[in-house]
């Protein structure tokens, strides 16, 4: 068996806007980027997080579609990114998402284990994204619903609200 602490999760999500990011549309989606980017940088599992110059990564090209956005980071595990995600702020955001993205039929988000210290990159997150959508989840590439411990090809079934997630 992997020593888990040896691995730490990534994670990335992209969404489709629905307007521009200066757009009225999205106001409070934007005014609330700096407040939900430091609970998370504060949160106790928080590792690291994809940013640019300006502080978050809304600015960084993703499958080169100016209207995708991303975000991703790094975790202890999948407990700590569960409980960031579904608290606060973030969960008030979320509970939000279909005001600011649209809805996509195919995976946006994906998980998987990375060394420690290890800071993935965008085109890395791209790869990851699309293999969950061509194979499902596998240890590659995988949800907080269908995840897989470090090192091991079982499947574990996450708890994951009903609201509020992914439907992968």
């Amino acid at each position: 068996m992997t020593s888990v602490a040896a691995y730490e999760l990534a994670q990335v999500n992209i969404g489709r806007l629905k307007a521009p990011l200066d757009s009225p549309q999205l106001k409070d989606f934007v005014d609330n980027l700096d407040p939900v980017n430091a609970d998370a940088d504060a949160a106790d599992g928080f590792v690291w997080r994809l940013q640019s110059e300006g502080g978050d990564a809304t600015d960084i090209a993703v499958f080169g579609d100016e209207w995708l956005i991303i975000n991703m980071s790094v975790w202890r595990d999948t407990n700590a990114l569960t409980a960031f995600m579904y608290q606060g702020r973030h969960r008030e955001m979320l509970a939000r998402r279909r005001e600011f993205f649209e809805r996509v039929q195919e995976a946006m988000t994906a998980l998987w284990w990375v060394p420690a210290g290890h800071r993935p990159t965008v085109a890395e997150a791209e790869d990851r994204v699309l293999h969950l959508r061509t194979n499902g989840p596998t240890p590659y590439a995988f949800t907080l619903r269908t995840s897989f411990p470090p090192g091991t090809e079982e499947p574990v079934a996450g708890e994951v609200p009903e609201d509020l997630g992914c439907p992968v």
